[in-house]
């Protein structure tokens, strides 16, 4: 990758070679200082002057965005160095890849309901359906939603009662006041100013919140990912010139 070839090289250990070798005939190596990182960055970050905002259209990639606003490829890793989000995350997906990893990421079933669920519905247990006669294995519980997720093959229905054999032998049910697809599971509510709040899963959603589904959280993260701070077109050399100057003196 061109960006770490302006990276000094120091000598580095690859491995457990340094403790096998008791540190004594450990073979070192020559290679760039990845743990660079200097200040100059974090003073980009808290000057306007130096940055502007810029919103990723699908389905650009980093260098393609880095080629249509500085002339060059060369600048895509830029936008890592200076924006947390996506350094953290990745880069935004697009709508394809967004509703893939989603559903993979939350594959199983999940049923929601009023009940108490403090000592019942234990990973592990199984629940049956009364009327679906669907059959899972209890993988999780949110007792802040009231949710339970259960990898099953079949669906729950809503208004069923779920029957849940203890450890003791004595048999349990929760009435289902939603169910279906864990990607669609509450993740979490908010207020009309998007602030999380609470609510008492005996109740549900009193109405005056917004149900954000897991699928909804993973849709609203990677729009904001798309907002990004880039380095201005007209400083963009000077920029990195001084980057890579700084960093090499930090050594």
């Amino acid at each position: 990758m061109e960006y770490f070839r302006n990276f000094n090289r120091v000598d580095y250990v690859f491995g457990d070679d340094f403790e096998k070798a008791g540190g004594a005939d450990a073979t070192f190596e020559l290679f760039q200082n990845l743990t660079t990182y200097v200040d100059i960055i974090d003073e980009i970050k808290q000057n306007n002057a130096f940055y502007q905002t810029y919103t990723i259209q699908e389905p650009d990639r980093p260098d393609v965005v880095s080629q249509l606003i500085y002339g060059t490829p060369s600048y895509h890793w830029t936008f890592y160095i200076l924006n947390d989000g996506i350094r953290k995350y990745g880069w935004p997906l697009s709508f394809t890849e967004l509703d893939k990893k989603v559903k993979r990421d939350f594959p199983h079933k999940y049923v929601e309901t009023r009940d108490e669920l403090t000592s019942i519905f234990i990973p592990g247990q199984r629940a049956v359906g009364s009327n679906s006669a669907t059959s899972g294995i209890v993988l999780k519980r949110n007792l802040d939603l009231g949710t339970i997720t259960i990898d099953a093959n079949g669906s729950y229905a809503t208004g069923e009662t779920i029957g849940n054999t203890s450890y003791t032998g004595i048999t349990q049910v929760v009435t289902a006041a939603a169910t279906g697809f864990e990607y669609n599971a509450p993740h979490h509510y908010e207020d009309v100013d998007g602030n999380w709040v609470d609510i008492d899963p005996a109740i549900g959603n009193p109405g005056q919140y917004v149900e954000v589904t897991n699928y909804d959280h993973y849709y609203k993260q990677n729009e904001e990912l798309k907002i990004i701070k880039i380095i201005r077109p007209a400083v963009i050399d000077q920029i990195v010139s001084s980057y890579f100057q700084a960093s090499r003196q930090s050594i």
